[in-house]
Order: structure tokens, then C-alpha cells, then sequence
């Protein structure tokens, strides 16, 4: 195999991390490669939120003005108890973190497509194709693909999520680097009998959640059915006919809407199954290899951080990059500018499982009783630490 240049770059992943990486990497003169495994950018999914240093990111990416157009403007949370009654309601914000206003909330596919639009025609994008072997050595990584071919690059960063197969090459099983935080979830879509609009309904017993969130005032709303387990199901993840069985033995006995709910997850054609988790590691590179985003750092969904540490990520190894003549000082700047802004993002998960998925009957009337005065509720922690980073300027950079 030829040697690669040192500023040739394979990302694997083009969901948040990656295309924003890719971006930021050929506009310092880089040459990048994007493989993704699934035949083209995934589009639709569950609204994610951009907030604080993350909107300076897609500020500087010249996409705010897209992504504002986008914006889903959500506008309240109501709370339901076991038997459907009204508890409370308050604005998303509360619960988040986010900025009435400011900060954005959008489709995850949404977010995904400006992205890709923003470097498709600088980047080489491969699709319907993954990373089968790496071999790292002091000339490059030779990278064998599933596809079979063979190619080297001066630099190989690992995009690919929160089940990471990059990482798994590079550093080993995911076991060693995966927390997981005591629940699973179901998400789908679903018709919107309740007729909701740019809103969500919570419905919660100790241990269990049932939402439905309605990004605007279409006929279908996003459905999720979350619930507390002890140990991770393994076998689940690998049988899809597990995992129905199991989500509706888990919620076979409740009211409200869940039994419309069962009902629908079990023919979904869009299932989503997974546990709750956050991955940390003690480096986010080993030799010419580094992570990004949650293959790195993943905060899971409770901390409402994930797409936004991801483009800040991005944005910081790519300027970090472009700023030091050897990589191995680029990935240890890039882990010393972001790697605090990471754990108080991922901090952030703690106070929004017992906001928003409360074990006990304990922590349910503790959140109950929040509803009535909003600064007992864990925005304010959430507003600090998404601005927690001040974004570094590497217009210097070569």
C-alpha cells in the first residue's frame, strides 16, 4: 500500500460528528473521506436541540438562518399521572436548559441534511459501505472496507455513535467504556389521535415514562416508552422480536394511552430500541486513530447535550488539526480544550433522569411538586453547561 500524506482524513460516521468534522477539516486544507453504512444520509428521526457554544458552531458554518427556519418550537410539557389526570405543565425550557428564543430545537434529520450539504462538494462521501480493519503504523492506517477495498490515510477518526465499531478497532470491546444508566427505551412513530401540537405529554409512574411529542401539527407524533432495568438486556439488542416482547410485558398492566401505544410499537416498521448510556474513556486517541462525538463521549439523550457537544467536538479537533504540525499534539489539545465541557454536559444526564424518568414514588412527588416553581427544576444546570466552553478562534490556523 502507498503511504498516505499526513493530511489525508477518513471519517467513519455522517450522522452530527462526522459531516461536521469533514466541513471544518477541508475548509484547513485537509482531503476527507466520509464512509457511512447506511445507503444515504438518514433523514427524519426525533427533534435534538443546538443550544450555547453549539450555536456559535452552526453560526460559523453559515447554517443558523437554515436551521432557524427549521426550528420545531416546542412550546410545553404536561405531565400525566398513572390514571391520564393533568398534573402540571411547563415550558421546555425548564426541563432543558434551553433559551426561549435562542436556542434550537430540530429534526435530527434536519440537522443531519445541512450538514452534509455544507461539505458534499468538497468531501467524498462513501455510503452503504463501513471500516472492516485498521492497521495503524508510523506512515498512516491501512484501512480495509466491507466493500473490500483497500485504501490508506494519514488519519482515521471514529464518528460512528455510541456502539462505535471504529472504537472497538482502535481501543477494544465497548464493554470497557460503556456506563449504563438503569433504563431502556422504545422510540416510534404513531398517529396522533390526542390531535397535540408543538407540544409533549409525560406520562410517569415510578420507574416508567410514556411520552408523545407532537413537532408540530402534523397526524403523526413521536412515541417513547422508557422504563428502569437493572442489568442492560442483552439479548434484546440483538432480536428485535425480543425487544417488543419485553416493552410490552413491561407496560402490559398500564392506562392512559400506553395500551394504544403497546399496541403500535409492536407492528412499528420504525423501531428504535436501546439502553440509556454514556461512554467514557480515559483518551480519545491512540496513535493516528481519535473519536468524536458519541463514539468518544456519548452524554445519552437525558442530558439533551449529544448533537451539541458533538459539533463542538467537531469543530475543536478540526482546529486543532489545522494548528499543530504532528497529530499526536493535535489530540491532546483537542481533549484539553473540551474534555470538562464534556463531563459537566454528561453531568447533566443525573439531574434529567430523575426530572424526567423518576425511579421511586419519592423522586415522582419531588418532580411533581417542582412543576409548581420552575428553579426547582434543572434548567439553570443545564443553561450553564452548554455555554460552558467559549469556542477558540482558529482563523490562524494553517
Amino acid at each position: 500500500m502507498n503511504t498516505a500524506p499526513e493530511r489525508t482524513v477518513l471519517i467513519s460516521g455522517a450522522s452530527i460528528a462526522g459531516p461536521a468534522l469533514a466541513y471544518w477539516l477541508h475548509r484547513y486544507g485537509f482531503e476527507v473521506t466520509v464512509v457511512e453504512k447506511a445507503p444515504a444520509i438518514r433523514g427524519g428521526g426525533y427533534p435534538i436541540d443546538i443550544r450555547g457554544t453549539a450555536l456559535e458552531v452552526v453560526t460559523r458554518m453559515g447554517l443558523l438562518p437554515r436551521l432557524r427556519a427549521a426550528h420545531v418550537d416546542s412550546r410545553k410539557i404536561t405531565f400525566i399521572d398513572a390514571d391520564g389526570s393533568r398534573v402540571g405543565s411547563v415550558r421546555p425550557e425548564d426541563i432543558t436548559g434551553g433559551v426561549e428564543g435562542r436556542d434550537l430545537e430540530v429534526r435530527r434529520g434536519d440537522l443531519a441534511d445541512a450538514l452534509y450539504d455544507a461539505g458534499r462538494q468538497h468531501v467524498e462521501f462513501l455510503f452503504d459501505d463501513s471500516i472492516a480493519t485498521l492497521h495503524d503504523h508510523d506512515g498512516g492506517v491501512d484501512v480495509t472496507f466491507r466493500s473490500g477495498a483497500r485504501r490508506t490515510f494519514g488519519l482515521v477518526i471514529g464518528a460512528d455513535g455510541l456502539h462505535s465499531h471504529t472504537r472497538s478497532l482502535a481501543f477494544g470491546p465497548e464493554e470497557r467504556y460503556h456506563r449504563y444508566l438503569g433504563y431502556c427505551f422504545a422510540g416510534f412513530t404513531m398517529p396522533n389521535h390526542l390531535g397535540l401540537s408543538h407540544e409533549a405529554m409525560m406520562w410517569n409512574v415510578p420507574g416508567r415514562a410514556a411520552t408523545l411529542y407532537a413537532v408540530g401539527d402534523g397526524d403523526q407524533v413521536h412515541a417513547f416508552l422508557n422504563f428502569v432495568r437493572p442489568e442492560p438486556p442483552f439479548d434484546a439488542f440483538r432480536d428485535p422480536g425480543a425487544q417488543r416482547d419485553l416493552v410490552a410485558a413491561v407496560f402490559s398492566d398500564d392506562k392512559w394511552e400506553i395500551p394504544r401505544m403497546v399496541a403500535t410499537m409492536l407492528t412499528a416498521d420504525d423501531l428504535f430500541f436501546d439502553s440509556v448510556s454514556q461512554i467514557h474513556m480515559p483518551r480519545w486517541s491512540t496513535g493516528r486513530v481519535a473519536l468524536a462525538g458519541d463514539a468518544a463521549h456519548a452524554p445519552s439523550f437525558l442530558s439533551g447535550q449529544g448533537s451539541s457537544i458533538a459539533l463542538v467536538g467537531a469543530y475543536v479537533l478540526a482546529g486543532e488539526l489545522a494548528s499543530h504540525d504532528s497529530h499526536t499534539a493535535a489530540f491532546a489539545a483537542y481533549e484539553d480544550r473540551t474534555r470538562e465541557f464534556v463531563k459537566l454536559n454528561q453531568a447533566l444526564a443525573t439531574a434529567g433522569g430523575a426530572g424526567v424518568l423518576p425511579r421511586t414514588a419519592e423522586e415522582l412527588a419531588q418532580r411533581n411538586n417542582a412543576l409548581d416553581d420552575p428553579a426547582l427544576l434543572p434548567g439553570d444546570q443545564g443553561r450553564s453547561a452548554n455555554s460552558a466552553l467559549t469556542l477558540p478562534d482558529y482563523a490562524g490556523a494553517r
